[in-house]
């Protein structure tokens, strides 16, 4: 399915990234729904949710899955502040931002440098992934523990934001408006 989307999309030509809803289920155990009917089957009994929706909604609510449960073809959707989509991108894309290491900010700085360099966000109809549930990681932890790792992020946030600024210039303002204004 996803070759055949970046072969109908022109992938290889445009400047797109491809979203990947992310659904995510509690159990340790999971039969893989084999459809999209079979995954929303299994999202309407409870099984399954829409990722991170009790625990950080913002971070893929742009992807709009009341739309994406009755899209039949590729939709566009808009950035917005902590948009943290998985996604399938050309090779030659913008590489992840190496400040953000361990937890936080990643995929958010990732999917605003994809946004200010104009790439189109599309979300595909019938993909999806499911994130099955693990152990929290030791950076996560330390982010929930530590003020000085929180503050770091927060700094490495700011410089990331100026650094946008200078490559694009007022482009790049509607990052730090947004930032201004949660």
């Amino acid at each position: 399915y996803h070759r055949n989307s970046i072969q109908q999309l022109e992938l290889p030509q445009r400047k797109a990234a491809l979203i990947v809803p992310a659904f995510e289920t509690l159990h340790y155990r999971l039969t893989f729904p084999k459809s999209k009917a079979e995954l929303l089957s299994m999202l309407d009994m409870g099984s399954l949710y829409t990722f991170r929706y009790h625990v950080w909604p913002k971070g893929h609510a742009p992807t709009d899955y009341a739309k994406w449960r009755t899209a039949t073809v590729p939709y566009r959707v808009a950035w917005q502040p902590d948009f943290e989509p998985y996604v399938v991108v050309r090779r030659d894309c913008p590489r992840y931002d190496q400040r953000f290491v361990g937890f936080g900010w990643n995929k958010v700085s990732h999917i605003m440098e994809l946004d200010a360099q104009e790439y189109e966000l599309l979300v595909l109809p019938n993909a999806f992934m499911i994130h099955m549930p693990h152990a929290p990681s030791f950076d996560i932890s330390k982010f929930r523990l530590s003020a000085g790792y929180r503050g770091c992020l927060q700094t490495l946030r700011e410089e990331f934001h100026q650094d946008l600024s200078r490559r694009y210039g007022a482009a790049a303002l509607k990052y730090l408006t947004a930032e201004r204004s949660l």
